[in-house]
């Protein structure tokens, strides 16, 4: 038995960027479209009427912009992943985009392949940024002060040592090289730092991780 497709909603003001990206995500096998929005305050609505596993959002939109209407879907239980795809990396917007949630950051210039594989990783419950994005992002978090973030003393002495490794952006397996642990060790700790922290998922631990001091700019990924 085949898995069932991911289920993906696109979410942008422009209609023929929607039927591009309609067009070429419906010729791959293991997705399929199930909704499209013209705005923000659509896509809220379309999320509880389609049931989306990824939802393909533009920032810049009326009524309601891509990011307050991303900090309303990822607010909501059992809430779908939300791949935010746009032509602008330059100012703020990535920094807000992944506080109000978001898995994933591709500029629309983005290669028809990084964009499926982008897809199919936050569908799995990753997170793919872009190249430039990740740059933008360290250099945001390089201009802000470090914030107190009580919570952090709930940690473990490991599991401190794990968030910092997952905030350098380590994969699974080099922090369980790096600590000399199984790899299912190192999963039992960042699902506890989650637990701990009340966080979502990665990203919103790597954002906390910037925030608290716990890494460096300059310890950060790329």
């Amino acid at each position: 038995m085949t898995d069932p497709a991911i289920r993906v909603l696109l979410a942008d003001d422009q209609p023929l960027v929607r039927a591009g990206l309609r067009m070429f995500l419906s010729a791959q096998s293991d997705i399929e479209v199930v909704g499209e929005a013209a705005d923000g305050r659509e896509a809220v609505d379309a999320v509880e009427q389609c049931r989306p596993d990824v939802v393909l959002m533009d920032v810049r939109m009326p009524n309601l912009d891509g990011v307050e209407a991303t900090r309303l879907i990822t607010a909501a239980r059992d809430a779908p992943r939300v791949l935010v795809l746009t032509t602008f990396d330059l100012d703020e917007i990535v920094y807000d985009a992944l506080r109000a949630g978001a898995s994933g950051f591709l500029l629309k210039d983005a290669s028809e392949e990084r964009l499926t594989t982008a897809i199919r990783v936050v569908a799995e419950g990753g997170s793919l940024f872009a190249p430039s994005v990740t740059r933008r992002l360290i250099e945001e978090f390089a201009r802000r002060p470090q914030q107190p973030v009580h919570d952090l003393g709930r940690l473990t002495h490991r599991e401190n040592e794990v968030l910092r490794l997952l905030a350098g952006g380590h994969s699974n397996t080099e922090m369980a090289a790096t600590l000399f642990v199984s790899e299912n060790t190192v999963k039992t700790h960042v699902a506890r730092i989650m637990t701990k922290l009340g966080l979502r998922d990665r990203v919103q631990a790597v954002v906390l991780a910037y925030e608290a001091g716990v890494v460096r700019p300059q310890d950060g990924p790329g």
